[in-house]
């Protein structure tokens, strides 16, 4: 219950949650129903049709004189719209906009923007005129075809909807933003929309797949191609919310000797095109897309963006994707068919009842103009039959008005007339009295009884209605269809494209690196490759501790004490310039666990994982890549134990060396091949654990490296060669005091 009005100079206590809730309720309602919200029937919000009929009220025809866009925007304001001059020439300059309304009702003269989202001049400097669409709109406002409104300071009188001959909702679409809702209605090609309400009066239970048959899509200004499925603008069309992917159209250009550039020459919906070449420059500039050389603007009246390739060897179809992918030369154009209802309720509403919605309003509009016209005939017809009685007894009536004191009624008594009869005859010119006035009267009577006639039998006939409707919009079709100006359909339609896999090779600009990871943590890369004795500096305290060459495309893998694998692409590294950043920023790394291994992912390998207890197994490197910060967790320790190391697979055979100083060594083949898991024993141990693992060739032999750099190699390994878990012997004489092959 709505809180009372108070008197002057009473106050009264209320909850202030109910006093917000009542005030927060009548702002929402007054948002969504007079200000975001479109109207169904003629498709415009109430700023827009206060734009319009006010136009109309100076006189501004489509065949006429500009005027200022300052005296419109002057009276739109003064009479009907209390708001701000500037959101008022704004909704005007949109309306005029041929790339941002399908069918301007507005015919602007002057600057009033352009696609590159450059704003309009100033209202004092533009002039506009309604355009023969708009005219369209409000043809026969004046014949009481829709209800009016006191204005808002009740001076003036403002029509509640349009007459709408125009199908303005789905032609030119909607956009708009209310409490708690929102409107998107895409536009359409007008031709398209007049066939499917031809095929909607013949066959009123016709479904959204019939209609689509003859309005298969939106139609934007802009042109682009639309590459939703059918099947899923079919249900966007159904349920009334759903979206469409909008591709720029683009052609390839040779440019000889084998080189070629692409040419961009539509864009997609409400995209500014300054703002998408800066975002292509952005793009190439961050390196995010390397096989793209160049991006230049040579528009002049219609679009035309020119890409130049790196390398006359790139695939234009994979460029294409890749800016398809990363910036808005395609984007997503959202359809939310919410809008207010013949009784102005929001709703969300389904294609069919959108354009059933606007037949009803077109009926009832025909309903009362024939009404009013067929009044307006009715009082004619009254005078004219008051005319011709006074031509059939034309000196009785000289008679009564020269010699009676009171003509009208003598008239009316001896006529039988009514005083509107009287009245007008009265009123007549002696020059009316001729014989060739007295043939023009009764030719009117003939025509506006023959025309009263046809009226009623209009009214009494539903049938008669449809037809009658359905020429409306036929010609409609005929005047602003295919084959008339600004006609035909200039968005096209394609098949979705095929999912595009842009390998990454083709996204970052390859280059060598050295990537640098110091023993606390700190992460870098390095330009090039450096060479061994290359001097690089570390924070104080802190030395390197892998030192591994790699390209920008490459990814790396680190294996942490935890058993988890991280991944971490090259690209994403922090500059050689500094000390680079902590890898916990980069990756979530526990702070009780450390860095244990870091290499580049090569692909197909094998990678042998163990911890310190001993225990492992084999894992196919494409096993291990992590997609996220978390990373995966490949072999599971147990409570006190720690991952050891990992190893790349590259012979036949596995040498292990423990804590104790004893060697073993056994097949490949014996350790298992698992994704996840705590793995099996490599080594028995009755004290200490793991020290360290290698594989190799039996032909090649055993190799390792001593304390000052020397290479030793066994080949007869025949005593040390044993069961997988089985403790092992001493190692040869030779072997490195820290129990590491090197």
């Amino acid at each position: 219950m709505s809180t009372p009005i108070l008197e002057p100079g009473e106050i009264r206590d209320a909850a202030l949650a109910q006093v917000l809730g009542e005030k927060y309720l009548a702002y929402a309602l007054s948002t969504i129903l007079n200000r975001a919200l479109p109207d169904v029937r003629d498709g415009l919000k109430p700023v827009h049709r206060r734009i319009l009929y006010a136009m109309r009220e100076l006189k501004l025809a489509a065949n006429g004189p500009h005027k200022k866009s300052a005296r419109v925007v002057g009276d739109v304001i003064g009479k009907f719209h209390p708001h701000g001059d500037q959101a008022v020439y704004d909704a005007m300059v949109r309306l005029a906009q041929e790339f941002s309304s399908r069918y301007p009702l507005v015919d602007g003269q002057g600057n009033f923007g352009n696609v590159d989202g450059d704003n309009a001049a100033a209202m004092r400097y533009t002039e506009a005129r309604l355009t023969a669409v708009a005219e369209a709109m409000l043809d026969g406002i004046d014949e009481d075809t829709v209800d009016f409104r006191p204005t808002y300071d009740g001076s003036e009188e403002e029509p509640e909807v349009l007459p709408a001959g125009f199908p303005n909702l789905l032609a030119n679409g909607a956009q708009g933003i209310a409490v708690g809702m929102a409107t998107s209605i895409p536009p359409h090609n007008a031709g398209e929309v007049c066939g499917a309400l031809l095929h909607l009066i013949e066959h009123p239970d016709a479904d959204e797949s019939q209609i689509m048959l003859r309005l298969p899509g939106p139609d934007f200004p802009t042109g682009g191609v639309i590459v939703e499925p059918r099947e899923s603008i079919l249900e966007a069309y159904a349920t009334g919310r759903g979206g469409f992917r909008v591709r720029a159209r683009w052609e390839k250009e040779e440019t000889g000797r084998g080189t070629y550039q692409i040419v961009v020459t539509e864009i997609p919906y409400q995209v500014q095109k300054s703002k998408l070449i800066e975002q292509i420059a952005g793009l190439i500039e961050a390196k995010k897309l390397p096989i793209l050389a160049d991006v230049r603007d040579e528009s002049a009246e219609d679009i035309r963006i020119v890409l130049e390739p790196r390398a006359r060897t790139v695939d234009p179809d994979l460029l294409m994707e890749s800016l398809f992918k990363l910036s808005d030369l395609e984007t997503r154009v959202p359809l939310n068919m919410n809008v207010l209802d013949g009784g102005r309720v929001p709703r969300v509403m389904t294609l069919k009842e959108v354009l059933r919605a606007f037949l009803d309003h077109r009926r009832e509009v025909l309903i009362r103009r024939s009404s009013f016209r067929l009044g307006k005939i009715e009082r004619r017809l009254e005078i004219l039959e008051g005319f011709i009685i006074a031509y059939l007894n034309l000196d009785e009536v000289i008679r009564i008005i020269r010699e009676e004191d009171d003509p009208k009624a003598e008239m009316m008594v001896a006529f039988s007339l009514t005083d509107t009869q009287a009245e007008a005859i009265l009123n007549m010119r002696l020059r009316s009295l001729r014989k060739l006035e007295e043939m023009e009267i009764r030719k009117e009577h003939d025509a506006l009884t023959a025309e009263r006639a046809e009226l009623l039998s209009l009214l009494d006939s539903e049938k008669k209605q449809w037809k009658r409707i359905a020429e409306q919009v036929a010609d409609i079709r005929k005047r602003f269809g295919e084959g008339a100006p600004n006609g035909a359909r200039k968005t096209d339609f394609a098949d979705p494209p095929a999912i595009v896999e842009v390998p990454m090779e083709a996204m970052i600009e390859k280059e060598p690196i050295t990537v640098l990871l110091s023993e606390k943590g700190w992460i870098r890369a390095m330009k090039g490759h450096l060479t061994p004795d290359a001097d690089v500096k570390y924070k104080d305290g802190d030395q390197e501790r892998f030192r591994i060459h790699a390209q920008t495309t490459d990814k790396l893998l680190l294996f942490a004490t935890s058993g988890r694998f991280y991944t971490i692409g090259c690209d994403k590294l922090p500059g050689g310039r500094g000390h680079g950043e902590p890898i916990r920023l980069i990756i979530d790394l526990p702070n009780d666990h450390d860095v244990l291994d870091l290499i580049p992912y090569a692909g197909g390998r094998k990678l042998l994982v163990a911890s310190t207890e001993g225990r492992g197994f084999i894992v196919p490197e494409d096993e291990v890549v992590a997609q996220t910060r978390a990373g995966r967790q490949i072999l599971s320790v147990d409570k006190g134990a720690e991952a050891k190391l990992c190893k790349p697979v590259t012979g036949a055979m596995i040498a292990v060396v423990g804590e104790n100083r004893k060697l073993l060594c056994f097949p490949v083949s014996e350790l298992p091949e698992m994704a996840r898991g705590k793995g099996v024993r490599l080594q028995k141990y009755r004290d200490g654990g793991l020290s360290d693992v290698t594989t190799f060739d039996p032909e090649t032999g055993l190799q390792w490296q001593d304390s000052s750099g020397r290479t030793w190699t066994v080949q007869d390994l025949a005593e040390w060669i044993g069961a997988r878990a089985s403790a092992g012997r001493m190692p040869p004489k030779g072997f490195p005091r820290n129990n590491r092959f090197g």
